[in-house]
């Protein structure tokens, strides 16, 4: 509705630059991330969701142009009036320094087809086609995104599974690749509590979330002190999903703008931020002081 009118385009305009000088901010990010999509299940959504913002944005943009100004998105380019993704998001790109593209939450406990990576480089492998980091940059570069203004969202966490032990294993004694999996014995992550059930925005009853930030896998005793799997955990390795590594290297080679954390609090030591500075070749300035 911020955007929605005339009206309420110029209080939120209002609204936006008196935060930037009230506290002397350099830039602003609007988490807006699906356009005439729902969201949580209870928004209101208009098929010109994109146009309007397109138009704030461009506002904001003629008020101040100098502030640094992103967005953070989906894997997708935005929504247009009838319901697909935009072919052509140029107008967005010129007047927004960059975009995030949240390129994890692809599985979880509310996905079908059995487990599956978080926050997978690459879908060629995994049994359902929801997404990657390489399609979402081919598919907002395609939309007309130059790659240099985009930023590749990449987690300091993962969700859990509970799988029954008859399922984890392949008959060659190794853990399977995409297990089913059962949600009404979804595990507690680190910030579930006793896993009581509340309920969301929209009203709506909630259990465990199962997220465990990475530090909470360390801590947990999956992961040792230098995020390596701790003696007696099985693991394998997931062509899908890969590594920080793997995206840092992904980052370069794609020429994007650079990578974003969600959320760097959630790492450990910066091994995570370390390992994405290593592959891309730039210096951390990272310290844990």
């Amino acid at each position: 509705m911020a955007v929605a009118t005339d009206t309420n385009r110029t209080a939120f305009l209002g609204a936006v630059l008196g935060l930037v000088k009230t506290y002397n901010l350099d830039g602003i990010d609007f988490d807006w991330e699906y356009p005439n999509k729902q969201g949580i299940g209870c928004n209101i959504i208009s098929p010109n969701d994109s146009a309007n913002f397109l138009v704030f944005l461009q506002a904001l943009r003629q008020q101040a142009p100098n502030l640094v100004i992103s967005l953070a998105v989906g894997i997708t380019p935005f929504l247009d009036a009838t319901g697909t993704p935009m072919t052509d998001v140029s107008g967005f790109a010129k007047v927004v320094d960059h975009i995030a593209i949240m390129a994890y939450d692809i599985w979880g406990s509310w996905s079908t087809g059995g487990v599956g990576p978080n926050a997978p480089l690459d879908d060629s492998c995994a049994p359902v086609k929801d997404g990657s980091a390489t399609s979402a940059v081919e598919a907002w570069t395609a939309a007309n995104f130059p790659a240099d203004q985009i930023a590749l969202g990449v987690p300091a966490y993962g969700h859990s599974f509970h799988v029954d032990s008859t399922s984890a294993y392949s008959s060659a004694g190794v853990l399977a690749a995409y297990p089913p999996f059962d949600k009404a014995l979804q595990p507690l992550g680190n910030d579930d509590g006793n896993g009581t059930i509340t309920n969301d925005q929209c009203g709506n009853p909630t259990g465990p979330g199962g997220v465990f930030d990475f530090y909470a896998m360390i801590d947990s005793g999956f992961l040792n002190m230098n995020g390596d799997p701790a003696p007696g955990i099985d693991y394998r390795w997931d062509n899908c999903s890969q590594t920080v590594i793997a995206k840092g290297n992904f980052i370069n080679a794609q020429g994007l703008k650079g990578y974003s954390m969600w959320q760097s609090q959630g790492d450990y030591n910066n091994i995570l931020t370390k390992a994405l500075h290593a592959a891309m070749g730039i210096q951390s300035d990272c310290s844990t002081d």
